[in-house]
């Protein structure tokens, strides 16, 4: 039978395990960027479709990452929410040097 997890703190160090890979983290990092440069065009051009596009660069950039280099499915599939906020996190922890770019 398969773990469910119930809160973000016990699914986030699956989330990591997921993402041990440097590729896959790399790959994340650059796809949750390029979704804030979309957001902030949003913002800018007044047009939500901007959003839209940052959503699908986003994941074009994660799935890359876990297809290709981690070879196992993203977590998204199981927990999106959960796992949207990991993405954020885990941008945010490297970002300020709690978490690096893995091995």
């Amino acid at each position: 039978m398969e773990k469910r997890y119930e809160s973000f703190n016990e699914f986030y160090p699956y989330y990591l395990s997921e993402h041990k890979k440097r590729g896959t983290r790399i790959s994340h990092f650059i796809g949750t960027t390029l979704f804030f440069v979309w957001v902030l065009s949003a913002l800018l051009n007044t047009t939500l479709l901007h959003v839209l596009y940052g959503a699908i660069t986003a994941y074009f950039f994660a799935w890359i990452g876990h297809f290709f280099i981690e070879k196992n499915k993203p977590a998204t599939f199981k927990y999106p929410l959960m796992s949207l906020r990991g993405d954020f996190k885990l941008y945010f922890d490297i970002l300020s040097g709690k978490e690096g770019f893995g091995k």
